[in-house]
C-alpha cells in the first residue's frame, strides 16, 4: 500500500481489471528485464523503474496495444537488453551462431579422434 502511495505510476502495483488484459500484461512483463536489478524481471522486482515499466504495459495493454508492439518499443527505447528473448539481428546474429559452430567442431574434433583410436 505504501509503494502504491509513493509511486507515481499508477499501475505499478495494482492490476488491470480485466483478467484477461492482465494476464497478457502479465506474460509480457515476466519476459522483459528490470533495468536496475539485471537478473529480475520488471514482474518480479521491486525497483522503481520496473514499477514504471509494469504500469507502462498494464496502461497500453488496456488500451489495446498488442504485446509484442510494447516489447518492440521497450526495445528500441532501452535496447536489446531488456528482453529475455533477443531478437536475430544483424548484430546479434553472431550470438546465436558461435554456440552452434563451436559444437559442430566439437563433434567433427571428437569423431576424428574416436576414428583414430579404432585404428590401433
Amino acid at each position: 500500500m505504501a509503494q502504491e502511495e509513493q509511486s507515481t505510476a499508477p499501475y505499478a502495483y495494482r492490476q488491470l481489471e480485466d483478467p484477461a488484459k492482465e494476464e497478457k500484461a502479465q506474460s509480457l512483463m515476466e519476459t522483459l528485464r528490470c533495468l536496475q536489478c539485471q537478473g529480475q524481471s520488471i514482474a518480479d522486482s521491486d525497483a522503481p523503474i520496473a514499477g514504471s515499466m509494469r504500469s507502462l504495459v498494464r496502461e497500453r495493454i488496456a488500451a489495446g496495444e498488442d504485446p509484442e508492439a510494447i516489447r518492440s518499443w521497450l526495445i528500441e527505447r532501452y535496447g536489446d537488453y531488456v528482453s529475455y528473448a533477443p531478437q536475430l539481428t544483424s548484430l546479434t546474429w553472431p550470438l546465436f551462431a558461435v554456440p552452434a559452430f563451436l559444437i559442430l567442431l566439437a563433434v567433427l574434433l571428437l569423431r576424428r579422434r574416436f576414428r583414430r583410436g579404432g585404428e590401433q
